[in-house]
C-alpha cells in the first residue's frame, strides 16, 4: 500500500516526525486537524525537505538523535517539541506503523497539557569548566583513598605474607 502523497503543505501547522535510523516518516496536519500530507525522506533529505514547508510546529518522538534533529529545524525557523514516548502512546490510531506514529506524535504535540522534554544545547567538554568535573574526580579520590588505606606502603603488604612451603603457590596469606 503506497502512502499518501498530498502537496498541501502551505496550510499545514503541525508536523509529526517518526526518527528511523535511515529513514524519516512526516505526517503534516492542516489547521482543521485532518493529514495534509504523508512523505517519507531519507535522513540526508531531511534539512531540504523542511526549507520547502513553511515554518510550523515539529513534534517528535524523544530518542537518540532528536536532539540533534531539534538544532537543525531550529535553525530552519520551525518550532521542534520533543515528546517523551508515554505521552505519544495513547493518540496511536490503528496497528503500529511508522506513518501512524508520526500522525500520533503530531496529535501529541498540540496538546497543551503534554509536557516536552527540555531542550539541550551543544556543548562540548573542552568548553565546560574545570569544575563540572569536580564530583566525578573527587568520587575517584575517594575510591581510590579507600583502596590505599589499609596498607599505606608495599612494605606493610608485604610484612603480612611469610613464605610458607607449599606445592602449588609459594606465597600464601
Amino acid at each position: 500500500m503506497k502512502p499518501k502523497m498530498e502537496s498541501h503543505t502551505a496550510s499545514v501547522t503541525v508536523i509529526g516526525v517518526d526518527i528511523g535510523k535511515e529513514v524519516f516518516h512526516l505526517v503534516g496536519l492542516g489547521a482543521d486537524g485532518k493529514i495534509a500530507f504523508r512523505r517519507k525522506i531519507r535522513r540526508l533529505g531531511l534539512k531540504d525537505a523542511f526549507e520547502k514547508l513553511p515554518p510550523c510546529i515539529v513534534g517528535m518522538e524523544a530518542c537518540l538523535s532528536a536532539h540533534f534533529v531539534s538544532r537543525t529545524l531550529r535553525a530552519l525557523g520551525h518550532e521542534p517539541r520533543i515528546i517523551p514516548a508515554i505521552y505519544v502512546k495513547p493518540f496511536v490510531k490503528g496497528q503500529k506503523n511508522d506513518y501512524n506514529d508520526a500522525e500520533a506524535i503530531a496529535e501529541a504535540s498540540l496538546r497543551p497539557n503534554c509536557v516536552p522534554c527540555a531542550r539541550r544545547h551543544r556543548t562540548s567538554s573542552i568548553s565546560r569548566p574545570a569544575t563540572a568535573f569536580a564530583p566525578v574526580w573527587s568520587r575517584g579520590e575517594q575510591r581510590r583513598s579507600i583502596r590505599s588505606e589499609p596498607f599505606s606502603s608495599s612494605k606493610e603488604l608485604l610484612s603480612g605474607l611469610e613464605r610458607r612451603p607449599c606445592a602449588t603457590r609459594s606465597w600464601s596469606f
